[in-house]
């Protein structure tokens, strides 16, 4: 096996993955997942879908992570990395699906419009 790749996306952020066969190193962005993520649940959430699949001594992950903030990268990672996993074996797909780790999140920042502070918030108000 090479490398399989897959790309996440979540709010503005973009994670591409490149997963091999290996001992269950995670890396992204030439830094270690612990080290990248110092908190313990984006670590989760990032490990979720090959928790479920019960692979996360299988397989080495290499990512590049671009844009966003830290929440959104994290689940732009776990997004890429169950795609890369069904393109591995097919028949995770209803597994993952069924978990929620295949469906892109398309919610994101509504645009600020013209004549108000903020996307819905208008300026008071003044009767008189």
């Amino acid at each position: 096996m090479e490398f399989i790749n897959a790309i996440g996306r979540r709010k503005s952020a973009v994670a591409r993955v490149y997963l091999s066969e290996g001992t269950g190193k995670i890396t992204i962005n030439k830094k270690d997942l612990k080290e990248f993520f110092p908190s313990a649940i984006l670590q989760y959430v990032v490990k979720q879908p090959l928790e479920l699949l019960e692979v996360t001594e299988k397989y080495d992950i290499k990512a590049n992570l671009d844009g966003g903030g830290y929440t959104g990268q994290s689940q732009a990672l776990r997004l890429a990395i169950a795609r890369a996993l069904v393109k591995i074996n097919a028949e995770d797909k209803k597994n993952l699906k069924d978990h929620g780790f295949l469906t892109r999140d398309s919610r994101a920042v509504e645009r600020k419009k013209p004549g108000q502070p903020k996307a819905r918030r208008q300026f008071q108000f003044s009767k008189r």
